[in-house]
């Protein structure tokens, strides 16, 4: 593999080339629609409960994970279709393995926003 000079212009290409995939990951893929809804939700209630910044820190961390890994296992099924369109128990397995990273890291996002913010819904109904 030839080693290449550093390019400025090719590194903005790549931040094009990025931008160019959350643009499809938005556009095809209706799981991200309900994490990005859920995050939504999620960004009220920290303002609501006046989070403090560490928990902001930890809910942008998880929800970085969570629409990373909708990424990659979009990827992953993407060049799985392309280089095997019919059926294979490989490439089938391939593909849930993504879901199944999908899944962790949402079930790890739902966790920390639990330890979160259900403390503060406790204080809220307990004042009521």
């Amino acid at each position: 593999m030839e080693k290449t000079r550093f390019s400025l212009k090719k590194r903005i290409l790549s931040f094009q080339y990025a931008f160019n995939g959350l643009r499809i990951l938005i556009r095809d893929e209706h799981n991200v629609w309900i994490h990005l809804i859920v995050l939504a939700f999620v960004i009220f209630a920290g303002f609501y409960f006046n989070i403090s910044n560490a928990e902001w820190m930890w809910i942008a961390i998880v929800s970085g994970f969570v629409l990373a890994m909708e990424a990659m296992n979009t990827a992953i099924e993407n060049l799985s279709n392309y280089v095997m369109p019919e059926r294979h128990r490989l490439i089938k397995a391939s593909k849930d393995l993504g879901a199944a990273a999908v899944l962790i890291s949402a079930v790890t996002a739902a966790t920390v926003g639990v330890i979160i913010f259900l403390p503060k819904i406790i204080d809220l109904c307990s004042a009521c």
